[in-house]
């Protein structure tokens, strides 16, 4: 957006702005030209040294959307006529242009670009046939031995992939793209830091398409003789607005950095990740086990600064051959405890296919939660307890990611006097008490009294608790009277002794009707080989109505 104060002449910036770019601010960017075409021969190679186009339909006219070298050099542009076309090359290979496969596939090279920077955003500039990748690689150069080596080596392995890039670093993404639009391939152009006006004498020589503005005033400039940048130079930046519009001030703004321009990362950055490359790839399971622990350590050491634990770890091997290899796992509550966390990592790390060699390894927590700090007290000086919970919760995460987290579970009572509503299933560490609602409550408000609900004390229940009551046939001697015989999946059982009744109703806010009337009477009966079963009958006596019985649990 552009600003609407004063602008100041001789930068294009705000009136008072700091006329220099943002302090250790390096952007790369990575110009495809020829990104839709090399894509379809990557698929198809058999049309790679014949004159190929991507077509679509305009206007019930075939157009050129996307030439090769070979049917540039027979004179083909994009936007020409397939039938004109044709004409200057009878041979011509076609296929319909595919936008969104074509916009997946740069997604999944920026994401191939990420072993690079973590801030990748794909994009096209404006009046520019091909595709473009915006990293921003602040304080990442280092890691690769330099600018220089790092955009040497992003060069080569995307002329491995079968691609034709143009790279330029520069100070902000503006002045990298104009760079990168102009350059050859054969090797990436790297501008040194520029203050104030200094980017105007790198970037004079670019066509003012490079601005990145749309096609109808980079052809009125054209029209004026303003050829290039550095012909803008002279020009007022008032009249420049008045004539072209505040969106080419924006975009002068943003060339020389006087008014920030930020590259959106294609995925959500976590503040933990540990990150190490390799001059030689690995591919023996004794080094990733080794880097494993060491990207482990480095991490727990980041987490334990900002006092939090990681409730999942990704890790990522970035191969040799452009793939990369994730595996991930979880932790049922948060830790940065290395030694049970590297075990969990460890049972998974033979899942990893090196084939021809890692050349980079990332470990990363991209979920993680606050972690109370574990005190001993003077009666537990070496921290037994704490050790004993951090084995237990160990041993949990490797449940865990074996089965799921999901099917592992502890049960807690929840307020209500229903049996099947008094249960609740609970993740294995969480300690926070349930409402009729099976919401959690925090311990306020968990029953009349305010405490936390308990298992009910002095009344016996049964070992095994049905999902669901299950209707039995029942004969009892009188409607108050426990039955004297049942039959249930279609076998008869007769009662030798009873215990009852206990009367249960349903909360007096309850109005659920899967829970019949609301109340309740239980008995515990024994049949004649001596096992026992809690009945109830629902609901009150009505004179002139057969009474209902089920089976709720089973005692052991």
């Amino acid at each position: 957006m552009v600003q609407s104060s004063p602008i100041d002449d001789r930068t294009g910036a705000p009136a008072g702005a700091d006329p220099e770019p943002p302090s250790g601010k390096r952007a790369l960017v990575v110009y495809l030209p020829l990104f839709a075409t090399e894509r379809l021969v990557r698929i198809m190679p058999e049309i790679a040294r014949q004159p190929f186009a991507s077509i679509t339909e305009d206007r019930g006219r075939l157009v050129l959307v996307a030439v090769n070298p070979q049917a540039r050099r027979l004179s083909l542009r994009p936007g020409m006529v397939l039938a004109d076309a044709r004409a200057l090359a009878p041979d011509l290979q076609t296929r319909f242009a595919n936008p969104v496969a074509e916009q997946e596939a740069l997604e999944k090279l920026a994401h191939w670009c990420m072993r690079y920077t973590p801030i990748v955003m794909p994009g096209q500039g404006e009046g520019a046939e091909g595709q473009s990748l915006f990293l921003d690689i602040s304080g990442c150069a280092h890691l690769f031995g330099g600018e220089e080596r790092m955009a040497q080596h992003l060069c080569t392995r995307l002329v491995s992939f079968g691609l034709t890039p143009h790279v330029a670093i520069a100070d902000t993404p503006g002045a990298a793209w104009a760079r990168a639009l102009v350059s050859d391939a054969d090797a990436p152009i790297i501008l040194p830091p520029f203050k104030g006006d200094g980017a105007w004498e790198h970037l004079a020589d670019c066509p003012v398409a490079s601005l990145r503005l749309d096609g109808s005033t980079t052809e009125a400039l054209i029209s004026f003789g303003l050829r290039t940048i550095g012909a803008l130079r002279p020009l007022s930046r008032r009249d420049l607005a008045d004539r072209f519009g505040a969106g080419l001030l924006l975009r002068l703004g943003q060339l020389l950095g006087v008014q920030e321009e930020a590259i959106n990362p294609l995925r959500v950055i976590t503040p933990f990740v540990a990150r190490q490359g390799f001059f030689d790839p690995i591919a023996t399971p004794e080094d990733i086990a080794a880097t494993t622990r060491q990207l482990l350590d480095a991490l727990c050491h980041l987490l334990e600064q900002a006092g939090q634990g990681a409730v999942r770890l990704v890790l990522s091997c970035h191969r040799v051959d452009g793939t990369t290899q994730r595996l991930a796992v979880g932790m049922a509550r948060p830790s940065r405890w290395p030694e049970p966390l590297f075990v969990l990592l460890a049972e998974k790390l033979g899942e990893i296919r090196p084939d021809f060699g890692i050349e980079i390894m990332e470990l990363a927590a991209p979920d993680s939660a606050v972690v109370e700090g574990d005190q001993t007290n003077w009666q537990d000086p070496v921290g037994k307890r704490s050790a004993q919970g951090e084995a237990f919760a160990a041993f949990v995460n490797r449940l865990g990611n074996r089965y799921g987290f999901a099917s592992l579970a502890r049960q807690a009572p929840a307020q209500s006097w229903l049996p099947e509503r008094a249960v609740r299933r609970l993740p294995p560490f969480d300690d926070k008490p349930l409402g009729t609602n099976g919401v959690a409550t925090n311990g306020v408000g968990a029953n009349a009294m305010g405490k936390d609900p308990r298992w009910p004390g002095g009344r016996p229940r049964p070992l095994r608790l049905l999902m669901r009551p299950e209707a039995v046939d029942a004969i009892a001697p009188v409607p108050d009277d426990p039955p004297v015989q049942f039959r249930w999946q279609g076998r008869t059982y007769r009662v030798r002794a009873a215990d009852g009744p206990e009367r249960l109703s349903d909360e007096w806010w309850g109005d659920d009707p899967d829970n019949g009337s609301g109340i309740r009477d239980y008995y515990t009966v024994e049949d004649e080989d001596g096992r026992r079963y809690w009945l109830y009958r629902d609901g009150l006596y009505k004179p002139g109505t057969a009474p209902q019985w089920f089976l709720h649990g089973l005692f052991g």
